[in-house]
């Protein structure tokens, strides 16, 4: 089951005027629709900020709260409740998109908490990687390439290279073609692998203070970003080979 929020700053429905959370869409005591939250997306369905939340409740609960909010039952409401009806409809669908995502939900709550994302980190550019492996290193802090991944990422996007230069001569290498399989299927488990780990730090993060948390955060973060760096490796070389 979905655990309610706690704390949450009351405030009076505009037509009965009883005090209810700020994150409720429908006022409890007479039902009435209510203005968009202020709250976030978590509030949204009355959650804590954790990672860890029932996936099969939360998906329960946005479709209850739709078909409460579906436009037909407001054609006869007043105006401002067919507005709110659109304008809380749509805040649903973000917060769900949000939440029921893992990756989209662990940025979204480190945001909350204030942390600073850093910008989706981008596979180095072929041209750059073939000059020299001097280069590569230089490039560490701008595009954020993985320490422990440098060799590895300075020979894929030489065999990538090498592919794109066989197929503008209309050729085939089928060694180059599995050895380009073999580093999907590495970069692939490397992905599986931060995904695990992060769902680690969520535990950490739930159950921990504030004290544990910041160690959490970093340790999320930097798991993020060597996701995102893997998950491009794995979309260029889908891509080369047309899976």
């Amino acid at each position: 089951m979905l655990k309610v929020l706690e704390n949450t700053v009351p405030v009076a429905c505009w037509s009965c005027s009883v005090a209810h959370n700020e994150s409720t869409l429908f006022c409890p005591d007479c039902s009435k629709i209510q203005p968009p939250s202020s709250g976030d997306f978590f509030s949204v369905f009355g959650l804590e900020h954790r990672l860890n939340i029932d996936l099969a409740a939360l998906e329960q609960e946005f479709h209850r709260l739709s078909r409460r909010l579906h436009p037909d039952r407001f054609a006869r409401a007043s105006e401002n409740e067919k507005d709110w009806s659109l304008a809380d409809t749509a805040l649903l669908n973000d917060a769900y998109r949000t939440l029921k995502d893992p990756l989209r939900r662990t940025e979204y709550l480190l945001k909350l908490e204030g942390a600073e994302m850093g910008v989706s980190a981008a596979a180095p550019s072929d041209a750059a990687l073939v000059q020299n492996q001097e280069k590569i290193q230089n490039q560490q802090k701008t595009s954020r390439v993985p320490a422990d991944l440098l060799g590895e990422v300075f020979d894929l996007n030489m065999q990538l290279e090498e592919m794109r230069m066989a197929r503008k001569m209309g050729q085939e290498d089928p060694e180059l073609k599995e050895s380009l399989r073999q580093a999907k299927e590495k970069f692939v488990g490397l992905v599986g692998a931060v995904d695990r780990e992060l769902r680690a730090q969520w535990t950490i993060w739930d159950g921990g203070d504030a004290a544990a948390r910041q160690p959490a955060q970093q340790a999320m973060m930097a798991l993020l970003d060597r996701r995102k760096y893997l998950s491009n490796l794995v979309r260029d070389v889908t891509e080369i080979l047309g899976d």
